[in-house]
Formats: structure tokens, sequence, C-alpha cells
């Protein structure tokens, strides 16, 4: 049997032991954490809609019309009508024929993939995608091929190498890196070797394009470029869940095949009443990309100016490179020492040699916020 004991010890040794914090209020750059104020650069609600006025009151309307649970499975009788008219508006939204929501993106993820391959075709996933492409790829017993970062060369290479069915997975926004995979390029490859093109925009979704459109709008594309459209709830949009959005057929494909849609219970009609709400802001508030766009520049100008490691982002993801594990932990202990809560972000979520501080930005941090963490930082 494993010493347990033994091998957390050993992850604390390393720095590489990972604590939860306890926060007493809504989410806003200003938090409560562990019983103490702290500014926060850590979140993903990039535009400040998860504790929005609007978006609280349309929760507590859908909880008063639907309960709190959804009771059972989509397919059970858990589907609502604030679940379908959800579904159609993302659908709207995206420029998709259809949308489907599940209960988190790590649960889209794994059921999109294994419900389309099997034992015989092959995934081809970007090096630095997210985990749960990762564990989609794995779960759906296809060969995984992963190729260097945004090398859409090498993917070609290897597309033409390969027969059967083919899917191509990648992050629209990298999570931890803040880039933006070369969609064009891939979407491209993906026509030329007869293959899916599945992006997952979970920070680009509300945060690029039109209308917050996510990373395809962003680079021009449309949605027949991105047959796969894979889009989180909890985070530019600032409630909670996912969603996929494709052809009749995928959506259809998905109700029926996907493991993780259908043995679990469905998301709270509340929710997606809230989501319907945050939806509509992200679409007609463009201000808050505006102001992202304007703090993404002034703390890259400042950063600058103090020679400071960044990686190259334009999006609210702002990651200060550190190289080792020690090192992250010990820049991040020492912000918060100031009153400033960055996340020092390690092996295995990032390559080894590569750990850093992950700081994001909200549209509701304010200029003073962005001066406060460069001063600490110098």
């Amino acid at each position: 049997m494993k010493d347990l004991a033994a091998e957390l010890e050993q992850r604390r040794a390393a720095h590489l032991y990972r604590s939860r914090r306890q926060i007493s209020c809504a989410q806003s750059p200003e938090l409560r954490v562990d019983g103490r104020s702290l500014l926060s650069f850590c979140s993903n609600d990039y535009l400040g809609l998860a504790a929005h006025p609007e978006v609280i009151a349309a929760l507590q309307r859908g909880a008063n019309q639907y309960g709190v649970g959804s009771g059972a499975a989509h397919l059970v009788i858990g589907h609502s009508h604030a679940h379908h008219a959800l579904e159609e508006e993302l659908a709207d939204f995206t420029g998709h024929p259809r949308a489907l929501l599940f209960s988190t993106g790590y649960m889209a993820n794994i059921g999109i993939i294994s419900a389309l391959l099997g034992r015989g075709d092959t995934v081809f996933e970007d090096r630095l995608n997210h985990a749960s492409l990762i564990d989609g790829g794995i779960l759906s017993r296809a060969r995984l091929k992963r190729y260097p970062h945004a090398d859409a060369s090498h993917l070609a290479h290897q597309l033409g190498e390969t027969q059967g069915e083919k899917l191509i997975v990648t992050d629209g926004v990298f999570s931890m890196e803040g880039d933006i995979a070369p969609l064009s390029e891939l979407a491209n490859i993906a026509r030329a070797h007869d293959a899916w093109l599945m992006v997952d925009d979970a920070h680009g979704l509300g945060v690029l394009g039109e209308e917050g459109r996510g990373s395809p709008s962003h680079l021009g594309l449309n949605p027949n470029d991105v047959p796969i459209l894979m889009g989180t709830l909890g985070k530019a949009f600032g409630t909670f869940g996912a969603f996929v959005a494709g052809s009749e057929a995928l959506i259809e494909t998905l109700i029926q095949q996907a493991r993780s849609y259908i043995y679990t219970t469905a998301l709270p009609p509340a929710i997606a009443e809230a989501t319907r709400t945050s939806l509509r802001l992200v679409r007609t508030d463009e201000w808050r990309r505006e102001r992202l766009r304007e703090l993404v520049r002034r703390f890259r100008s400042g950063a600058q100016q103090l020679g400071l490691p960044l990686m190259d982002s334009i999006t609210p993801i702002q990651p200060l490179l550190a190289g080792s594990a020690e090192q992250a932990l010990a820049w991040s202990q020492r912000l918060e020492a100031q009153g400033i809560l960055v996340s020092a972000i390690r092996p295995q979520t990032v390559p080894e040699g590569s750990a850093r501080l992950r700081i994001t930005l909200s549209a509701i941090h304010r200029d003073e916020h962005i001066d406060r963490l460069l001063e600490a930082l110098a």
C-alpha cells in the first residue's frame, strides 16, 4: 500500500504542495481571504460579472420559479425551459445551429472527445492544452498525438501520416500562457486533411472578438472554420457550467453518446437564468472589453519599464515567468505579505522549469490597483 503521507511530504519539499484558501465575500478585486483583506489578481472573472446585481437578481428569480436543484439529468426530467432558452441564446451568440449545456468544462471536454472518437481514431493536441482536453483524448481510447505548442507545420506533418478519423483539439486562449492558438492555420490544415477542429475557448469567450464571441471571431474566422466550439460559463460569464456549440448532427450525437452529459444531474435552472442575463451583458457591455484592453496595456507598459519577464499575451492572462517552483512560490508569498494575492503556478500544471505567477486582470480593477501591483512587483 502507498505511503500517502510520505508522498505528501515529498510534494511539500519540492514546493509543489497546493493549499485551498477561504474567501468570505463575493468575487471582486478586493477580497476577504482567510480573514485578511487582499487585492486579488488571480480570478477568471474577467468581465466582473460574478457579483453583478442584475445577474444576482436573475439567479434569485430563477430560484423562486424553479427551486434550487434541477432534480435529475437532462434526459430524465432535469431539462427546464431555462436550460433550453439558454442553449438557443448561446447558439445565436456563437453563430452555430445548436448548443448543448454541460455541468462543467471538464465534463464537456471529456464528453465531446470520447463521444466522437474511439479505438483506431486519432486525436491531435497542442502540448500545452488544458488537462481536461488531454484526459478526454486518453478516455476516448483513440491514439493521442501531441504537437509542439502552436506549431501548425508539425501538426500538418503528423496528420499527413495518419489514416482514419482525425480530431484536432486546441485551447483558443491558453489558460497558463495567455497566448492565442493559430486558429486560421489550424482550420486550413483541418480542411486539407479531412479532420475535425475542436476549440476550447474557455478563456477567450466574452473577452475577445465581436460582442465577446471569442478567439475565432478575434481572428476573423466563422463557425464553419471551427465546427466544434466549447466554452465555459464560470469565467467571463461569471456563473457556472459549460457548453458546446456546433451542427445539429454534432449536438444530437452528444445527447445520445456523451457519457458526461447523459449520466449526470443537470445544472440548476436558476444558474441557467442567471447566465442568460450575463450573456446579454457580455454581448452589450463593450466597455468591459475596452476596459480590459486598457488595463492590459497599463500593466504591460509598467512591467516592461521594470524589466519583468512577462510572457507574450494580449489577453487578461499575464504570466510572469519565475522558472523554478521555489521561486514562483517565494514571489507569491512576498506579494501576499504586501497585501496582494497572485497564485504561483507550478508543475504539473505547467512544464518543469516554467513555474510562474499567473496574473489575471478584470474589467472592474481600477488603475490604482494596477499601480499598486506594479509597485509591489518592483
